[in-house]
């Protein structure tokens, strides 16, 4: 712990073992039982800013201490769960989407859920169990953090599902893909045609059926 002299021991003990910025409760416990109260050192290390909560039990390093970014798709797994990033936050990091996305957005076996947290706002939509694992994948975000999240087939399929619903028609199917969400055809070609297959047998939906239809015919 010697290159951390001359700060509080409690978060020296905490940066010299976490191997990510991104800490539960069992964790710091675990890292501060040498305390007489452990309970009480990590009051402190809040009320100094030395960490931050981000829900009951989960928590990052202060902006002085952090070592590195902490990752918003590791909170979002660990925020509530079983979950895996999906939806508007996956196509925007995968590309699809043009827009600019601010919310962080789950998908989880369990009910629907919403948290208001110092770093932003998580949102978890239900899919059933028999459709939740087809076309996850854990991803290396860095050398010390990964997390589950939805390959860009499957990020597209539940954004149409759980956002737009059936759909009556592929005329109207197409002018969603194209003219509502903006996807580029481009795009498209990129989508693993099997994998989609795999993702509509897990989890039957007009707008996958369609989405499939449309990457044959691209």
């Amino acid at each position: 712990m010697g290159r951390f002299l001359g700060i509080d021991p409690g978060i020296g003990v905490l940066l010299e073992e976490a191997p990510g910025e991104e800490l539960d409760y069992g964790f710091v416990m675990e890292c501060l039982k040498s305390y007489k109260n452990p309970r009480v050192k990590l009051n402190h290390l809040l009320k100094i800013k030395a960490l931050i909560r981000v829900k009951k039990g989960l928590y990052i390093f202060g902006e002085k201490f952090a070592r590195n970014p902490y990752s918003s798709e590791v909170l979002a797994n660990m925020i509530y769960g079983p979950s895996y990033v999906s939806l508007e936050w996956a196509c925007q990091y995968y590309r699809l989407i043009p827009e600019k996305v601010t919310t962080v957005t789950s998908v989880t076996t369990q009910r629907s859920r919403e948290f208001q947290t110092p770093l932003g706002f998580f949102t978890y939509n239900h899919v059933p169990m028999q459709a939740f694992s087809v076309g996850v994948t854990l991803i290396k975000l860095s050398s010390k953090q990964q997390a589950l999240v939805a390959t860009k087939e499957k990020a597209l399929a539940d954004l149409l599902v759980l956002r737009r619903g059936a759909f009556s028609s592929k005329k109207h199917f197409r002018a969603t893909l194209f003219e509502d969400l903006r996807i580029e055809e481009e795009d498209l070609n990129t989508l693993d045609l099997d994998l989609l297959k795999e993702i509509h047998q897990a989890h039957p939906h007009s707008a996958i059926n369609y989405l499939i239809q449309c990457r044959k015919s691209s």
